[in-house]
């Protein structure tokens, strides 16, 4: 289900040199479709920096189960329990340059959370990148149309 996305997510990169130089008043806020078509994202402003949440699933239920997902991963049983859609994916993202953010991001396949970055490269895409250990990655985002 969430699982493409979320492998992507966290296997991050180090391809920002020529994107975080793009347009200079680039916003994050919005709604954002990940790479693989699965999620979309919902980024606001926060705490000076930008936070994002799981507003939409591909598929939003649990084929095991029939109810709807669930953080199950997590290795909080209190948190392991919340449901996917509403899931805070990032927060705490602080600026790293233009129309770049650095923070964690949240893996919901393994309950983990890992060092990212955040940046718009044009009006409609976003970049989320980082890297788990030394495997390094990253995944191209568009603004969601409703």
């Amino acid at each position: 289900m969430f699982k493409r996305f979320a492998i992507v997510s966290v296997l991050l990169a180090s391809l920002s040199g020529a994107t975080a130089a793009h347009a200079q008043s680039a916003d994050a806020s919005g709604t954002w479709l990940t790479q693989a078509g699965d999620a979309r994202v919902k980024i606001s402003k926060c705490s000076g920096g930008i936070c994002g949440v799981i507003v939409w699933l591909k598929q939003p239920y649990d084929t095991a189960t029939g109810q709807p997902a669930t953080d199950s991963k997590n290795p909080n049983p209190a948190l392991a329990k919340r449901p996917m859609i509403g899931l805070p994916l990032f927060a705490g993202m602080q600026p790293a340059g233009p129309n770049k953010w650095s923070g964690q991001i949240y893996n919901a396949d393994d309950g983990s959370t890992y060092a990212s970055s955040v940046t718009v490269t044009g009006a409609e895409t976003l970049r989320v990148e980082g890297c788990l250990g030394a495997l390094c990655g990253g995944e191209t985002w568009t603004r969601a149309r409703h």
